[in-house]
């Protein structure tokens, strides 16, 4: 049996036999070495060790910390009330709220599941309470959660701009114009349900002396995305300082200021963090194995030249990609498909002329909408838990959200300007585009 065959069908044999994503990646790498390749197995552990590294790598624990960090200091109900000032009077306002209040805290978390359960668990008991179906509640919370990759800072960018070699800080700014798309296109599909089913519009007391009160008291939420993002495009730190800015804030507001953080509450948080992180740096130690094998046995190329022999036009190859790359949002977690699809796809896009930040934040964007699409959907699940209600129900639900965001996946992948308008020349040239 050749080397190839060995490493695929030992991977997807783990896979089918629910072995976790890091753990199949590192075994079949090492299957294939041992019976394939002839290699010592000294280079497993020198692979597994290079795969982490890396410095811009250390974002991933700092930025998983503050999100949990700030979700438990109270950050999430701050940024509601905020936004609730501006649409609570409109047709379907709550659910733009919702959705609004997510793409506000995606600058905070970097992470879906983390965006909708910090808004989900205020914004569904308010939505239902007002006349809102629990599906469509829950629907919209979860489809919102989607902008949490794409919207700076992204874990997910992280991991892909460490293994496709770009700029972490460059990436960040080309997730501003999909992540905005996106929050758009759920707004739309928010209010026009919302306007078919006659959900009357809230009350809300918006006098001098509330609104005072209200941008008081999320002020030191609504200013953690420009200390992140700010300190990083003027230079005074790199996306990993920032990660551990972003991480002492949050704990310093939380216990602090809005005090809803509390000291006996913060092992608990860090160990949940140490564990979310730990399975991410899995991932990407064994993918390092596993790509090994693959640039070894020169599979990338010969994929490359199999399906470069059928097309070279990069927009029927871009909507292989979309394909490719959506159906693996279906049943992998962001990083872990990221890690395993880089190595391969990439060098393919890049040589009919797909600029390599396109290529990442059309990965970012899949996978997001991966995160609304069983049978993986990690927010749907979460969405589940907040909202008690059943799994194919919420997905039923979720259905015109998922087609929104197909289309806005389309766009971003065609119109390329959504993405690359705020990428300096400089950073493009680097890549020779």
């Amino acid at each position: 049996m050749s080397t190839t065959a060995i490493l695929f069908i030992s991977f997807f044999g783990l896979i089918v036999l629910s072995v976790p994503i890091g753990v199949s990646l590192g075994f079949a790498a090492i299957l294939a070495m041992v019976f394939g390749m002839n290699v010592p197995l000294v280079i497993v552990a020198q692979t597994m060790f290079g795969g982490i590294n890396s410095f811009p790598l250390m974002a991933i624990p700092f930025f998983i910390l503050a999100g949990d960090l700030m979700t438990a200091g109270g950050l999430s109900k701050k940024l509601v009330d905020f936004v609730n000032l501006f649409f609570s009077r409109i047709t379907g306002g709550l659910a733009l709220v919702s959705v609004g209040s997510s793409m506000i805290f995606a600058a905070i978390s970097g992470s879906c599941p983390a965006t909708t359960a910090a808004i989900g668990g205020i914004m569904v008991p308010e939505m239902e309470k007002n006349g809102y179906a629990k599906s469509f509640t829950a629907a919209t919370v979860a489809a919102a959660g989607t902008v949490g990759q794409v919207i700076p800072p992204s874990i997910p960018m992280v991991t892909y701009s460490v293994l496709a070699g770009t700029s972490v800080s460059t990436l960040f700014l080309a997730g501003l114009g999909p992540g905005l798309l996106m929050g758009i296109s759920m707004m739309l599909v928010a209010y026009v349900y919302s306007k078919k089913h006659k959900i009357p519009k809230v009350k809300v007391d918006i006098s001098g002396k509330v609104l005072f009160r209200t941008l008081r008291d999320s002020l030191w939420a609504l200013i953690m995305p420009f200390i992140i993002l700010g300190g990083i495009y003027s230079g005074i730190f790199t996306p990993t300082e920032a990660g551990a800015v972003a991480a002492v804030y949050g704990l310093i507001v939380g216990l602090f200021i809005y005090r809803d953080l509390k000291w006996k509450d913060v092992p608990a948080i860090i160990t949940h963090s140490a564990i979310s992180a730990a399975v991410i740096m899995i991932i990407m130690a064994t993918v390092k194995t596993f790509s090994y094998v693959l640039t070894r046995e020169q599979i990338p190329q010969h994929i490359a030249n199999t399906l470069l022999s059928l097309t070279t036009n990069k927009y029927i190859i871009l909507f292989f990609f979309n394909i490719i790359v959506i159906i693996a949002g279906f049943f992998m977690q962001s990083s872990a498909a990221i890690a395993l699809l880089t190595p391969i796809l990439l060098p393919i896009l890049m040589q009919v002329g797909v600029n390599p930040y396109l290529v990442g934040i059309i990965f970012i964007v899949n996978m997001g909408i991966g995160m609304i699409t069983p049978p993986v959907g990690s927010n749907l699940y979460v969405a589940c838990n907040i909202a008690n209600i059943k799994f194919e129900n919420l997905v039923k639900a979720v259905t015109p959200y998922v087609i929104v965001l197909i289309i806005a996946l389309l766009l971003i992948t065609y119109v390329e300007p959504i993405s690359m308008f705020l990428i300096p020349e400089k950073a493009l040239a680097s890549f020779g585009f």
